[in-house]
């Protein structure tokens, strides 16, 4: 029996465009069920005010203390999946901006001694 060796590829860049777009359609699907379900509550809530089952005041109390806990929600759920997409590019090896940065100043700095060479040998 052949055995198979188990290789780890790059993923190609057609290949690290569609997971983009993945990502920026499961996004957009995300923020548009937060946009309806904030519609829907606060439908929801105007109801209950209508109907005399709450206050105006306690309607606008509880609505935002909904709207507080879902972007409490929201900023650790950002917090996760930034946490995710940073270990993803990581086991990509996709080099972070602060990686970039530190490259640029190596070659500043390189650069600034290859021109006090050629400097002192011109001399």
């Amino acid at each position: 029996m052949p055995t198979q060796t188990k290789t780890t590829e790059t993923p190609e860049p057609a290949d690290r465009i569609s997971l983009f777009e993945a990502a920026r359609k499961v996004l957009l699907a995300g923020i548009g069920a937060v946009a309806l379900a904030q519609d829907e509550i606060e439908d929801f809530i105007e109801k209950l005010v209508e109907r005399g089952e709450i206050a105006e005041e306690e309607g606008k109390r509880l609505f935002s203390e909904i709207m507080d806990k879902r972007k409490k929600s929201a900023e650790k759920a950002e917090d996760e999946f930034t946490k995710r997409v940073e270990e993803i590019l990581d086991r990509m090896n996709v080099p972070t901006k602060d990686d970039i940065d530190k490259l640029g100043q190596k070659i500043t700095s390189l650069t600034k001694k290859v021109d006090e060479l050629k400097k002192a040998q011109s001399e």
